[in-house]
């Protein structure tokens, strides 16, 4: 059966999505029903209105009287050329986590002309300064501005779209608040920390109409050479499709070093366990050997999820199962290195690191072939473009929150096999493993303080 989450399901739904006050370290960020000015360290926030209101170009107008009145010049750059819309056809945007993929990302969508970046946030200084310094060059002028708190920038009214690229242990929260604050997000894979914050992401996403990315571009850039003859129909029924991917995440037992770099601490950790400043704690390298945050378990699902989110991204496109979560995973453990099989509704068999069996080999049908049907593709040029594109015709993107969310659950029951040893069996409806005490506590896990869902 098609899970999906756009409805509220009494198991799962938690109260961060049903506009609820709740405690927050400065002010809070949710349900302002008028437009309220708020100092925060010295600065003054102008905080959204309602979701779904958008200043018009006529109230605009009645409230500029007073700039209208000196001498104004009208830049080419405003009014667009060939080369460029106007402003008012660009889609404003800004990057929360400038760090590796951030600056990918950003790069990414400051280099399209149906875009103006504007904003970006990072805890850390240096990452703040040298992006601004790239972005201003850009445009040729001073007026990204930076902030070290992504809640001062989500309340921002003038911005469309953010792009997250974050640990993982932030990128639900971040999300959530985006979508309540307005903002359509592209955040990067993979997208969810725990099997909870799967659902509450997709129902923010549908609750407040946004549109809601993940960031995987491998799904469908690497693997389509596999995908078009699937759908085609000429492996027959596919049986079964192996993953070769991880290792799973390991404990973060690194030593306290003396803090070399500028860097907000206690924002980098926040909603993860407190723990001691260490380089190789928070480096973004994309190692997943131990020197990195990817490969801890406080903030990150290590290479099961991280790769996992390409790999078996793309052997569920394959499949055609993106719509779909696993009813049960079996230990494999008796003999040799273990492995799992993770069967879903229809059938099919998506095995992890099957014995002597390579990455996303096939196990088909071909004499019996299945009526061929359509691929579905981006909405614009690349995974950014379908991200932009999809912002402003308000379609789902090809990497919607709820096929990565999808994903995401398949590395996550794999972890937690692994974990615990045995075999599971998970009701993607209830989102719970039945009668599984044991397992339903890994559904989800503690937050500091004020970082609840």
């Amino acid at each position: 059966m098609s899970l999906s989450f756009g409805g509220v399901s009494k198991s799962w739904h938690s109260p961060t999505c049903r506009e609820r006050p709740r405690p927050s370290p400065n002010w809070p960020l949710v349900n302002r029903p008028t437009l309220a000015k708020v100092p925060l360290t010295g600065l003054s926030l102008f905080l959204p209105m309602s979701m779904n209101q958008k200043p018009t170009r006529r109230a605009f107008l009645k409230t500029s009287g007073v700039a209208l009145a000196a001498p104004y010049v009208i830049t080419s750059s405003a009014l667009g050329n060939a080369d460029r819309p106007p402003a008012s056809d660009r889609i404003v945007v800004a990057g929360i986590g400038i760090g590796n993929m951030g600056r990918g990302d950003q790069n990414a969508f400051l280099n399209r002309k149906d875009v103006q970046y504007v904003a970006l946030c990072d805890v850390r200084e240096d990452f703040r300064d040298n992006s601004k310094a790239g972005v201003d060059k850009h445009y040729g002028n001073s007026d990204c501005k930076v902030y070290n708190d992504f809640r001062e920038l989500l309340a921002r009214t003038d911005i469309d779209a953010v792009h997250i690229a974050t640990p993982d242990h932030w990128h639900a929260i971040m999300t959530i608040e985006a979508c309540r604050n307005g903002k359509d997000v592209y955040c990067q894979k993979p997208e969810t920390l725990t099997l909870r914050e799967g659902p509450l992401m997709v129902a923010a996403a549908r609750r407040y109409g946004r549109v809601v990315s993940g960031g995987s571009q491998r799904v469908l850039g690497d693997y389509r050479k596999m995908v078009d003859p699937a759908w085609a129909g000429e492996y027959g029924k596919i049986k079964s499709i192996n993953v070769n991917v991880g290792p799973m995440p390991q404990l973060c037992n690194l030593p306290k070093e003396e803090m070399a770099e500028k860097i907000d601490w206690d924002l980098w950790l926040g909603p993860a366990p407190w723990a001691p400043y260490n380089s190789k704690r928070c480096s973004g390298s994309f190692s997943i050997n131990g020197s990195s945050w990817r490969s801890f378990s406080d903030y990150s699902g290590g290479g099961m999820t991280d790769w996992g989110a390409h790999h078996f991204g793309g052997a569920l496109f394959i499949c055609d199962v993106m719509e779909l979560q696993p009813e049960e995973v079996t230990y494999h453990g008796d003999q040799g290195a273990p492995y799992l099989s993770l069967r879903y509704p229809n059938g099919l068999i998506v095995y992890h690191n099957r014995p002597n069996t390579g990455n996303l080999a096939i196990e088909g049908t071909p004499n019996e072939p299945v009526p061929p049907k359509p691929v579905p593709g981006y909405k614009g040029d690349g995974i950014y473009g379908d991200f932009i594109q999809c912002v402003k015709t308000r379609e789902k993107p090809f990497r919607d929150i709820e096929r990565a969310a999808n994903t995401a659950v398949v590395a996550h029951l794999g972890n937690m096999a692994y974990q615990l040893r045995r075999s599971l069996k998970w009701d993607a409806a209830k989102q719970e493993f039945p009668g599984d005490e044991t397992a339903n506590r890994l559904v989800d896990r503690a937050r500091r303080e004020p970082w609840q869902l």
